[in-house]
C-alpha cells in the first residue's frame, strides 16, 4: 500500500507579514500532481491543516480546493487536528465527509466510551488500520481513564492506545500530531513552530510502540525519532528564515507484508518562492536582488543612508534586514557578560523582581507558563 504522509500545511499563514496564499496553492497543486502520477491509495495529513483555530474563508477555500483535487483521483483522505486547528471546526460534517472517502478525526476521546476513530484499507497483502490520534494534552482526557488520570502525555497516549482492540496480524498505522522526543533526545527544530514551556504536550516515543508506520506531524524539519519507521514528514514550505537551508519534500510510503519494513521515499518540491538567507554589504546585496522571501545581514562598518529602501528595490519580498558589524558584535557581547536571559519566561521573571523587589512564586510562574503557552499557540 502506497501512501503520502503530510502535516503542517498551515493553510493561511503569513511569513513576516506577507500573504503565502499563492505559495501554499503552487505547492498544494504540485501534490496533486504527484498524486496522479504516483496513483498512492491514501493521503495522509497529520495535523496542522490550517494556521489559526479560526481560519479566514481564504484559507479553508485552499484547502477545499485542495481536498476536492484529491477527491477527483479516487483516493482516500485521513485527516486529523494539530495544536494550531480547532478539534471542533475541524470534525464539522466529518461523519458525512466519510462518505466521500474524507476521514477526520478531530477531537480526541473525551469519555469511557469513546474511542479513537480507526479506517481500514486493503491492498494485495490484506488490511492496515490507520488510527486517528489527533493532537492532546492530559487535560484532554482526562474524563477517559475510570482510575486515576495520567499525569503525563507520555502515559495519556500510551493508555489511550492500549484501551483500543487491534486486530490480530493487521498491520496498523498511526497518525498523530505530538512532540516526540527518543529518551529524552529532542528532534530538531525550527524557529516557526511551537516550543511548549515546560515541555507540556511532549511524549516519549516509547508511547507509540507496535505500528509498522507512525506518521507525525508538529515537528517541521523532516526527520525520524528512534527508527526510521518513526517519522516526522516536515513541512511542505519553509515558513522561516531559520529553514532556509532545509531541503523540503514530500514523503511517500508503502507498506508490504506484516513484519516488513517500509520503504520511504522523499521526492523533491519546488516552491513558486524560496526561503534566503543573504549577507553582505550593501554594494555586495544590490548586486543579488532575487524575488525570494530574504532575510538580509547587512555588514557595511559604516550604516550606509537608507539602505531598507535601496534593498526593497531589489528584494521585494525582504523579510528582516538585520546590521552584523564591529559594533553590533561588541554590543551582544556586553549583553551577554552583563548575563541577560534568553528565554521569554526568565526574561520575565528578572523584570518582575526588578519591579516587586522580590522573585515570582511558584504560583505566579505556573500561571506565566501558560500564558506564554498560549500566545505560543496562536
Amino acid at each position: 500500500m502506497k501512501f503520502f504522509h503530510l502535516s503542517d500545511l498551515h493553510i493561511g499563514k503569513q511569513l513576516h507579514f506577507y500573504s503565502l496564499k499563492e505559495d501554499q496553492k503552487a505547492i498544494l497543486e504540485e501534490i496533486v500532481q504527484y498524486a496522479r502520477k504516483l496513483e498512492p491509495q491514501a493521503i495522509v495529513i497529520a495535523g496542522d491543516v490550517y494556521d489559526k483555530s479560526v481560519p479566514s474563508a481564504e484559507a479553508v477555500a485552499v484547502f477545499d480546493e485542495f481536498i476536492r483535487k484529491l477527491a477527483d483521483l479516487d483516493v482516500d483522505i485521513l485527516v486529523i487536528s494539530g495544536n494550531h486547528d480547532s478539534p471542533e471546526r475541524l470534525d464539522f460534517a466529518s461523519t458525512l465527509l466519510e462518505r466521500q472517502r474524507l476521514y477526520i478525526a478531530g477531537m480526541v476521546p473525551a469519555t469511557a466510551s469513546e474511542h479513537l476513530k480507526k479506517v481500514t484499507l486493503s491492498d494485495e497483502y490484506g488490511k492496515v488500520e490507520f488510527w486517528l490520534l489527533p493532537f492532546l494534552k492530559p487535560g484532554y482526557v482526562r474524563n477517559v481513564f475510570e482510575d486515576e488520570e495520567p499525569l503525563s502525555c507520555t502515559e495519556s497516549i500510551k493508555r489511550l492506545l492500549e484501551r483500543e482492540n487491534p486486530a490480530s496480524g493487521m498491520r496498523k498505522v498511526l497518525v498523530t500530531h505530538q512532540f516526540y522526543t527518543a529518551s529524552g533526545v529532542e528532534p530538531s527544530r525550527s524557529d516557526s513552530e511551537t516550543v511548549y514551556v515546560g515541555g507540556a504536550g511532549n511524549a516519549d516515543i516509547s508511547a507509540v510502540e507496535g505500528f509498522d508506520y507512525v506518521a507525525m506531524g508538529h515537528i517541521h524539519k523532516a526527520q525520524c525519532v528512534g527508527r526510521p519507521s518513526r517519522r516526522y514528514c516536515g513541512t511542505l514550505l519553509k515558513y522561516s528564515a531559520g529553514e532556509s537551508r532545509d531541503e523540503k519534500s514530500l514523503t511517500v510510503v508503502t507498506l508490504k507484508e506484516k513484519g516488513t519494513e517500509p520503504v520511504i521515499e522523499t521526492l523533491p518540491l519546488h516552491p513558486l518562492r524560496d526561503v534566503k538567507q543573504m549577507s553582505g554589504t550593501l554594494e555586495e546585496l544590490l548586486r543579488q536582488g532575487c524575488e525570494d522571501y530574504v532575510s538580509l545581514t547587512l555588514t557595511d562598518e559604516r550604516m550606509p543612508y537608507q539602505p531598507r529602501e535601496k534593498l526593497l528595490e531589489v528584494f521585494p519580498n525582504m523579510l528582516e534586514l538585520k546590521v552584523e558589524n564591529t559594533r553590533t558584535r561588541l554590543a551582544l557581547e556586553n549583553m551577554s557578560e552583563a548575563g541577560e536571559p534568553a528565554n521569554p519566561l526568565e526574561r520575565f521573571e528578572k523584570f518582575y523582581e526588578e519591579v516587586n523587589g522580590c522573585p515570582m512564586n511558584e504560583e505566579e510562574r505556573d500561571v506565566m507558563k501558560q500564558i506564554l503557552e498560549k500566545a505560543q499557540e496562536e
